[in-house]
């Protein structure tokens, strides 16, 4: 099985989508995915698990998480004290900023995360007051859909995209993934992972890398990341080819080997499988 590609419908006119105070169980939360949207997630209340792209996180109170487009992640809700939380998506081309004459982007806390590879940020009780403020605005314009809403919308999220740089982000509130969610060999592999996803990587290498058995190596990988090691690096494989397709004007079949693929119809095939299109309508879409 392979990552759900989410795919926001009908937003052309206003590339914003929102989930307000949700709590969600483990069979209403959507299974290993990505997006090629941008997604804040703010945790009021609850506890869980939230997988990104090679790192556990613990979910509690006062926690954000940033999750930038084409990255596979998952959140796990306890059975007990399912999380609450409210879910913030938005497209990069919304929050395009003018630069008068300064060089800054309403994105940087993500490229901030990416850099660092961390992806939660964890934050004080006057900074949840604030958040939960712009949140709870965004609600209400949602709610009521008066004249200008879009446009209210679209300055209430500028403001805490503002807010998360200025308040939280640069007081380096990031916070690395948790020991006791995976095995330090788990972390490790997925790391190691993350560098080599386009070579000729496997079970039996990733499993000696580990020191681990191939048969344990499968199981727990399966356990905690939702599906199987194969699955896995094909879909990093085809998120990294899509953004080649858009970046560059590099023939298909030379981007489908650059991805670790032996054969261009087996690119054709898993490209279609995990996006739903071709590679050659990808590009057309995208540019």
């Amino acid at each position: 099985m392979h990552p759900i590609h989410k795919v926001f419908d009908n937003h052309e006119t206003f590339p914003f989508s929102y989930a307000y105070k949700h709590t969600k169980s483990s069979q209403s939360e959507l299974p290993d995915h990505f997006h090629d949207w941008y997604e804040i997630v703010y945790v009021y209340r609850g506890k869980g698990t939230m997988f990104i792209d090679h790192t556990f996180y613990e979910m509690k109170a006062g926690d954000i998480f940033l999750i930038p487009g084409h990255i596979i992640h998952r959140a796990t809700p306890d059975k007990e004290t399912p999380v609450t939380s409210t879910a913030v998506y938005f497209s990069s081309s919304l929050v395009q900023a003018p630069q008068f004459g300064e060089t800054f982007s309403y994105l940087q806390s993500f490229e901030q995360a990416v850099e660092l590879r961390q992806y939660r940020l964890e934050t004080l009780l006057p900074q949840r007051q604030h958040l939960e403020h712009y949140l709870e605005s965004i609600q209400h314009e949602f709610k009521h859909e008066g004249p200008g809403h879009r446009q209210a919308i679209y300055v209430q999220l500028l403001q805490l995209l503002l807010f998360l740089q200025r308040d939280v982000a640069s007081g380096h509130a990031f916070n690395t993934g948790d020991p006791l969610v995976a095995p330090v060999w788990m972390r490790d592999v997925l790391l190691y992972i993350d560098e080599h996803f386009c070579e000729d990587i496997g079970l039996q290498t990733l499993s000696k890398q580990a020191s681990v058995s191939p048969a344990h190596f499968s199981r727990v990988f399966k356990q905690l990341i939702g599906m199987n090691v194969t699955a896995y690096i094909i879909t990093k494989r085809i998120i990294r080819a899509k953004q080649l397709l858009s970046e560059s004007d590099v023939n298909i079949h030379h981007i489908a080997e650059l991805c670790g693929f032996e054969s261009l119809p087996h690119f054709h095939a898993m490209f279609k499988r995990v996006l739903g299109m071709t590679p050659a309508a990808a590009r057309k879409s995208i540019r």
